[in-house]
């Protein structure tokens, strides 16, 4: 029986794009670009920081300004981490219940710890989370399985007692490799280009809500 639910924290958890958006564009602004529509930037967040740098800038993360931008980019989110950030709607009744039902529930981000886990605390959950596992946590991160498993022996559960709750491709091949069950929050930051029912999670979701219906149907079942 499933008894651990696992979150990735942008997409799926919590509404980080208004201020990941409002970083990226004052990045740009600083450097004489024209800024981007909030629709255009939404669909990156899921991608990190880097990826997201590379396509506003049209540039490799291998290109010298890269590193430079990065750094600044990191530097404005960070005193910008909460301003807008919250919970999906729907999300904090789910984790009240999970709770009063005694299931464990967790964070496994690509999120580095510096953003993370002031984040965290600002949205009243680090106190409440069984645990918070960061991109740079271990030497891997998504979608290599190894922040999942180490999120499950954290938390003294076997994975295939574990559910793991994500908006992007490597959220299911990481909880498919650990031998978790997955679901994909269709919710979160999904581009035009993804194809999620292809992706092979043990489920879609439309909004949070679902996951406990998820999670009644194959305790009934």
């Amino acid at each position: 029986m499933i008894n651990n639910i696992l979150f990735d924290l942008d997409g799926t958890l919590a509404d980080t794009a208004p201020d990941l958006a409002f970083s990226l564009n004052r990045l740009l602004e600083e450097n004489d670009r024209r800024s981007l529509p909030f629709t255009a930037i939404r669909p990156m967040v899921s991608h990190g920081g880097i990826y997201m740098i590379c396509r506003a800038f049209a540039i490799s993360e291998n290109a010298p300004a890269f590193p430079g931008l990065r750094e600044r980019f990191l530097s404005i989110y960070a005193d910008n981490l909460a301003d807008e950030t919250r919970l999906f709607p729907g999300m904090a009744e789910v984790l009240a219940h999970l709770e009063s039902e005694g299931y464990s529930w967790g964070i496994v981000t690509n999120k580095s710890e510096r953003l993370t886990l002031p984040l965290v605390a600002a949205l009243g959950l680090a106190d409440r989370a069984a645990c918070i596992v960061c991109g740079d946590t271990l030497a891997q991160s998504k979608p290599h399985p190894a922040p999942m498993l180490h999120a499950c022996q954290l938390v003294k559960r076997s994975p295939a007692q574990s559910l793991y709750v994500g908006d992007a491709e490597k959220d299911v091949i990481a909880g498919r490799q650990a031998a978790m069950h997955t679901l994909i929050a269709r919710y979160g930051y999904l581009g035009s280009e993804d194809e999620p029912e292809a992706w092979g999670a043990d489920g879609l979701i439309d909004s949070p809500g679902e996951i406990l219906d998820w999670l009644s149907k194959r305790r009934d079942g």
